[in-house]
This record gives structure tokens, C-alpha cells and sequence, in this order.
């Protein structure tokens, strides 16, 4: 189930770069990531209620909000600076240079979550990174 939702998560993403790249034009970058985080957060918020989920916030942890609140940080400065980048290069450059997260992401989970890193992640990474390179240059 993991993999449609995250197949599901690859064609939105998809789908936001280019829809992106279409309403940017002539908007300042910061205030269409503003846009963007509106819908998103109103989106959300109607998904918590739609599934009743809403009576959830009082079981979260002291840790739970700390961590949640660091990655929405995260997030907001991601939208920020993907939303300049978006505005001033071809999404067809912007996107695999952003997609780097991937690799990023993989080295973090080494060092901090300490999941293991296998020949076949090593070798994901690798050909992720040729990969960007190939389309950048």
C-alpha cells in the first residue's frame, strides 16, 4: 500500500512542479509559496476532519510537536527555496537538482536513524546523482 501512495506522491509532485511553473510567472516567488502553503494547509486541515482525526492533538508528544514543528520548518524553507529556483531556471533543471534529496535523505537516515546503507541504495545513489548531472549540464 506504501508503494501507491508514495507512486501517488511522485505524480502530484510531478504535477506541482509543472502547474508551478505555469502560475509563477509574473508573481513574486515568496508569495506564491505563501499561496501554495494556504491551500495546502486548508487541504490538510480538511482531510483531519473528514477522518475524525482532530481529537488526535492532545496524545501528542512534547518530542512529536518539537520535531513536527522542525520539519514543517523544513518544509516552508524547501517551498521557499524550490519556488525560486522554479522562477528563475527551467523546471526541467530545477526538478532532478531538487529530486538530490533523495541521496540527502538516504545519507541522513544512515547517520541519524541509522538504517543501513546496501549495495543497491549505494548504487541508487550513484545513479541518481549521474543522473542530475546528465540533465543540469
Amino acid at each position: 500500500m506504501w508503494l501507491i501512495f508514495a507512486l501517488g506522491s511522485a505524480v502530484f509532485a510531478a504535477l506541482t512542479s509543472i502547474l508551478a511553473k505555469i502560475g509563477i510567472e509574473g508573481v513574486n516567488s515568496n508569495l506564491a509559496t505563501a499561496i501554495r502553503t494556504m491551500v495546502v494547509v486548508v487541504m490538510a486541515w480538511v482531510m483531519v476532519f473528514l477522518t475524525n482525526t482532530q481529537g488526535g492533538i492532545t496524545a501528542i508528544s512534547r518530542k512529536s510537536w518539537i520535531f513536527l514543528i522542525l520539519s514543517g520548518l523544513a518544509t516552508g524553507a524547501s517551498w521557499l527555496c524550490y519556488y525560486r529556483a522554479l522562477q528563475i531556471g527551467e523546471a526541467s533543471k530545477v526538478v532532478p537538482v531538487d529530486k538530490l534529496s533523495v541521496i540527502i535523505t538516504l545519507v541522513m537516515a544512515f547517520l541519524f536513524l541509522h538504517e543501513k546503507f546496501t549495495p543497491k541504495s549505494l548504487a541508487g545513489c550513484a545513479l541518481i546523482g549521474a543522473g542530475t548531472l546528465l540533465m543540469v549540464l
